[in-house]
């Protein structure tokens, strides 16, 4: 996967499937295995570059239910390999390493860890073992928002690639994730977008996960569906910022803004 980073100028769009029935934005319209390969299929037809699989919700504030193990793995098993042969890479987004580990097994190309390898302590053992990208997301239990927000994901994110070093995460396979929408408040996702380039400071790909997040709804009161032009205003700004990947809902409408943002920019 971070093969496709070096070159073109677009973000690479990453495709969202939450098999699960509580996550925030889409909770329950994929946990049927049919219907989440249908929406698999309908996302690479939109022009996903990769696909981001997840069996367990990880919503913010504490209102998503914690999922057992074996659990997840049987959202995941009747989905991930209809998934491996629709010809993108796959991440598995998940916060157990035993998952991780299983579904790299399968085939899947990518680790998405939302507690950036630092809440299950074999999740960074297992990435070196399978030799796999990794994207590190900030996280924290709860928002402060009193907080530098942006001092604290560089800590986190030194704590994280400190990690990674002693597990034997080549730097080469890392992606880092401000986390947009988790242990901050929407004020502080805001700052954060607008902050965005502070990040290059690291030298690695950065991917930002804007899609539908309540800080939207800080600047236009909506429901998670009705946000989608907040999305892309967001993932446009953050391209514009330097990120990488962008891991969207909506995957064809934004494909289609990066693309139209793309022309305008080469005619000036």
């Amino acid at each position: 996967m971070l093969e496709q980073l070096k070159g073109g100028r677009l973000p690479l769009v990453m495709g969202i499937l939450n098999v699960t029935p509580d996550s925030f934005s889409d909770g329950g319209q994929f946990l049927d295995p049919k219907r989440a390969i249908t929406r698999a299929r309908g996302m690479v037809d939109e022009g996903a570059d990769i696909l981001d699989v997840g069996a367990e919700s990880t919503r913010p504030y504490g209102s998503a239910e914690s999922v057992a193990l074996a659990q997840e793995i049987a959202r995941l098993e009747p989905v991930l390999p209809a998934l491996l042969e629709l010809g993108v890479p796959v991440s598995i987004d998940t916060m157990k390493a035993q998952v991780a580990d299983w579904a790299l097994a399968a085939g899947a190309a990518v680790a998405n860890d939302v507690w950036g390898l630092q809440r299950d302590p074999d999740m960074a053992h297992v990435i070196a073992a399978r030799a796999a990208p990794v994207i590190v997301m900030h996280n924290r239990d709860r928002a402060d928002p009193t907080i530098d927000i942006m001092a604290d994901i560089a800590a986190f994110f030194a704590r994280s690639l400190k990690i990674a070093d002693g597990a034997g995460i080549a730097r080469a396979q890392i992606v880092l994730d401000p986390g947009i929408g988790f242990g901050k408040t929407p004020e502080q996702s805001i700052q954060v977008l607008g902050r965005l380039a502070e990040l290059k400071r690291f030298g690695l790909p950065v991917l930002v996960g804007a899609s539908r997040k309540r800080f939207i709804n800080l600047v236009v009161p909506s429901k998670p569906s009705e946000r989608v032009g907040g999305s892309i205003a967001a993932h446009l700004l953050a391209a514009q910022r330097g990120a990488a990947i962008v891991r969207v809902h909506d995957v064809a409408e934004t494909v289609q803004a990066l693309r139209v943002a793309e022309a305008i920019e080469k005619a000036r």
